[in-house]
């Protein structure tokens, strides 16, 4: 990574900071429910699977919703569909909070999942237009809150669980609310783009070689994932604080080594070397993790340095693939996110059902196994991967010098980022 920005990326104006709020609130829905889930289970006597659906409704919709966040943001402007997300996910949050069944609360976490997608993948844009510091700066303060976001949601949820397992959806609508509020008042209209998205530029967009393959990457890695934070719950047999505690110590890693770690690493090793050498060593924690699923102290361990490599993995795809495709960012990231977000929600679900049918071990095997695949899979892009570098480097160097026009332009144009 280059150094050439200039500035920290935490001197921001108040629209900055108002989409950084709303974006920790948001990323805090991912872990939120992790303390939760056996209290649901117990309940509403539904077996680890269906709670798993949790997981699955909502990320499976924002999947398929990513390919609509680039033409309805491209028509309403991107302030307002940030709004209309915002809108989605205190609603629907709320309704789930209020829901007396297993199947109702699936189903408002579908909704959910449609806000989500309409906000995260709107919020990135927003931040590299308005951000000082760069690509690079907008970058590392994205992936801040969205390590802040997922190191907090298990604390609060294991918090506001221990009360009721209704607590954190609560907690989420309260929140959210602010989020709103503060996106309203502080967050200035941008320019609508010259052209409008197509429904259909995102698939399209997946015959590069270079967006496909970082996409079937990212399902194989949310793969295993998903089957970590959406299952890991189950065996470790904790109650809704100490849950909590663990997945808060999971998130600080993941926060830690976006912001400091994936930079240090790139600098030294590069890109492609440090995405082939952290998805290895991901893999290898998530064997540990099947072998010893069974010994509490080994699983909670493996399942906080588990942070580490998602924490790096985050950072580095989101630089990647913002750069490796020749099509707008908005469709570029429409493409990815759907790719990768439909496996991340189909794990959890499999993963119930492989213990299940098998034993508890099988699903964690399956996961490091698809990381194991998607690194197979990322060799196949080596060179949009250098590509991918280089074009940071240069993006990096014209934001030291002050030359962010084309840049800035294309991100407010866009109205939409890549989700990590």
């Amino acid at each position: 990574m280059s150094g050439g920005a200039t500035g920290s990326p935490f001197k921001q104006p108040k629209a900055v900071w108002a989409v950084a709020f709303a974006c920790v609130i948001s990323f805090m829905g991912i872990g939120l429910v992790d303390p939760i889930l056996p209290a649901i289970s117990s309940d509403l006597n539904a077996s680890p699977s269906q709670v798993t659906l949790l997981f699955t409704s909502y990320l499976v919709v924002m999947a398929v919703a990513m390919l609509v966040t680039g033409w309805v943001s491209s028509r309403i402007g991107a302030k307002w569909t940030l709004i209309a997300g915002l809108v989605l996910i205190v609603v629907f949050s709320a309704l789930a909070g209020s829901s007396g069944s297993i199947g109702g609360i699936i189903g408002f976490r579908a909704g959910w999942g449609l806000g989500n997608a309409l906000f995260v993948a709107t919020s990135l844009a927003v931040i590299v237009a308005a951000a000082s510091g760069g690509f690079t700066g907008a970058i590392i303060l994205y992936e801040a809150a969205l390590g802040v976001g997922i190191a907090i949601g298990p604390l609060l949820g294991g918090a506001l669980g221990h009360i009721s397992w209704r607590g954190p959806f609560y907690g989420v609508a309260v929140l959210m609310a602010l989020a709103l509020l503060a996106t309203i008042l502080l967050v200035r209209p941008q320019p609508k783009p010259a052209r409008k998205t197509g429904l259909l530029d995102p698939i399209k967009a997946l015959r590069h070689r270079g967006l496909l393959a970082m996409s079937l990457t990212a399902l194989c890695y949310n793969w295993g994932f998903f089957t970590v934070l959406g299952y890991a719950p189950f065996p470790m047999e904790l109650d809704a604080i100490q849950l909590g505690l663990v997945f808060t110590g999971w998130g600080l890693m993941v926060a830690i080594f976006s912001v400091a770690g994936a930079p240090w690493l790139q600098r030294r090793l590069g890109l492609a070397r440090t995405l082939y050498g952290n998805l290895a060593l991901f893999a290898v924690v998530i064997f540990v993790i099947a072998a010893f699923v069974e010994n509490r102290p080994v699983l909670i361990a493996a399942v906080i340095v588990a942070g580490v490599f998602i924490g790096v993995n985050n950072t580095l795809t989101t630089q990647a693939v913002m750069m490796v495709a020749p099509v707008e960012r908005p469709v570029a990231s429409a493409a990815y996110g759907f790719v990768r977000f439909i496996g991340g929600g189909l794990a959890p679900f499999a993963a119930g059902k492989l213990a299940e049918h098998y034993n508890v071990h099988v699903p964690f095997v399956v996961g490091a196994c698809a990381i194991l695949v998607g690194i197979a899979i990322l060799t196949t892009g080596h060179r949009d991967l250098v590509r991918a570098e280089r074009n940071q480097n240069e993006v990096d160097a014209h934001a030291g010098q002050g030359e962010r026009g084309a840049e800035l332009t294309e991100a407010a144009e866009a109205g939409t980022g890549t989700p990590s």
